[in-house]
């Protein structure tokens, strides 16, 4: 009987010495991919490269000079969890590069497990915005980093709580040292960073960028599709068009406008107006960057399309009137005597095919964009 306890003994502390082992291991390899990091991270100015084509006007901010260390930081925090109140939750959560910061739900779930009462928004080429979210009430990409952390439904946190979470980390402070010169970690030097990641999160490598550069001749389908996009309609002269160029303009796809879409007669959403108070903002939102449209389903503020072909199918044949419908959507008709742009199905099928040229596959497998946490 002694024998047997002794074995089990034996076995009991190898097993231990084994799980022990296995910690310690695990522990020098976390500080080992911690002391990589303070090691290897770059130094320097970010030098900001896209198309002439895209134009300078972009929108940068004197007190945030982007860094590579400081866009370093931004992305290890854009993907961080800890700036969520149950440690759960990131930016990367809602926003995932393989659906060009998306999440392909009409509402995105939060901490609070209450749905948010817009889709999420595609993050790209947020350089050239002037003003952010579905109702422009941000003027900056740092005035927009904040929202969706302290909100309750969101990530549910305080500024200040997350800093208090980063500061007490190995990782992060001697990682704030390096960009802003001290290991004490604020929330605005967070709201920086990560403003300084988004703003390098450029789309610029599509078919419809080989084009405009005289590298790619589309094909028929598709260059029947770009042309309806971008003609307005004009029944008398014969002129068949989608009238879409209006709103969705340039190489970068879209315009600081907003719009009423003909979603609704009465909007359940007052859009810009709940952020300007103007009676003639009732039901207008952003008209978004079509970058990528093929990977953002599902669309509109609420995500009541989930295929491109519903999307077609509004604009074709189903705009609601309202006082404050869009203007580029009243009276323009295809067909002389119609009430609609009335689109055909083949036109349609053209319109899909010039939209799939502007998907950007090294933007969504690009490493400069992708979780650095993941290992």
């Amino acid at each position: 009987m002694a024998t047997r306890v002794s074995i089990s003994n034996q076995v009991f502390s190898k097993k231990l010495v084994s799980l022990l082992t296995l910690i310690i291991v695990g522990c020098f390899a976390m500080a080992t991919i911690q002391i990589r990091h303070e090691q290897d991270i770059p130094i320097g100015d970010y030098e900001l490269k896209y198309p002439a084509y895209f134009g300078n006007r972009i929108n940068t901010n004197a007190k945030n000079v982007l860094t590579k260390q400081g866009v370093f930081l931004g992305r290890m925090l854009f993907y961080e969890p800890k700036l969520s109140s149950n440690n759960l939750v990131s930016c990367g959560s809602c926003h995932q590069q393989k659906l060009a910061f998306t999440d392909g739900q009409s509402f995105s779930m939060g901490v609070g497990k209450v749905p948010t009462t817009r889709n999420s928004m595609s993050l790209a080429n947020l350089l050239w915005g002037r003003s952010f979210f579905w109702d422009g009430r941000a003027n900056s990409l740092e005035g927009q980093v904040i929202e969706p952390i302290t909100h309750p439904n969101e990530m549910g946190e305080s500024m200040e709580n997350v800093a208090r979470k980063l500061q007490k980390t190995t990782l992060y402070p001697p990682l704030f040292k390096k960009v802003f010169g001290t290991d004490t970690v604020t929330g605005e030097q967070i709201v920086k960073a990560i403003a300084q990641f988004e703003r390098t999160l450029i789309s610029a490598d599509s078919k419809y960028d080989y084009y405009l550069q005289g590298k790619y001749t589309p094909t028929l389908d598709e260059s029947n599709g770009m042309s309806l996009f971008f003609t307005n309609s004009m029944a008398e002269k014969g002129i068949r068009g989608a009238n879409c160029g209006h709103c969705h303009t340039g190489p970068k796809m879209f315009s600081e406008l907003f719009h009423n879409n003909g979603l609704d007669s009465i909007p359940s959403d007052i859009g810009r107006e709940k952020f300007t108070g103007l009676a003639i903002d009732n039901g207008r939102f952003r008209a978004v960057s079509l970058r990528n449209i093929a990977l953002t389903a599902p669309y509109m503020h609420d995500g009541r399309f989930k295929t491109l072909n519903e999307v077609l199918d509004h604009y074709s044949d189903h705009i609601k009137q309202s006082a404050t419908l869009s203007p580029f959507l009243q009276r323009t008709v295809n067909n002389m005597g119609g009430s609609t742009i009335h689109l055909s199905a083949k036109e349609k099928s053209d319109m899909i095919a010039f939209l799939q040229m502007l998907t950007d596959e090294t933007f969504i497998n690009d490493p400069r964009f992708s979780n650095p946490h993941k290992r």
